[in-house]
């Protein structure tokens, strides 16, 4: 399985193959056109809430953001679960706004991602 994950700001390359935005709001900065996206996932981000409390204080706040974030995915299996099936065949970049690239809401999908295409 394949998914890589990348600031939405970094420079769009071949390698990234199959590209997808999983923030709930549109990167500050960033034309649709620069974003070469090929998907914007946005109801797999989390909440307004969620996101808002997280941001506060991330890494003290990680592991519970995780928790609520993982159930929250549950929701959107089937959606998930095709995009956990085209990781198997190509890359697929998870793109995300967040400056911090250990704790945000792509790392917790991609794992999510990795459980469903281990099933």
């Amino acid at each position: 399985m394949s998914i890589i994950l990348k600031r939405a700001y970094e420079k769009p390359a071949p390698s990234d193959g199959y590209r997808v935005l999983v923030d709930r709001i549109w990167p500050r900065g960033i034309s649709k056109d620069k974003a070469k996206l090929d998907r914007w996932i946005k109801e797999v981000a989390p909440s307004d809430d969620l996101r808002k409390w997280f941001h506060e204080e991330p890494v003290s706040r990680w592991s519970e953001f995780r928790k609520r974030s993982m159930a929250d995915l549950k929701r959107h299996r089937d959606e998930l679960r095709t995009l956990a099936r085209r990781a198997m065949n190509e890359n697929v970049t998870l793109l995300y706004s967040s400056s911090d690239g250990k704790h945000n809401n792509a790392v917790v999908i991609k794992q999510y991602l990795k459980m469903l295409g281990a099933h």
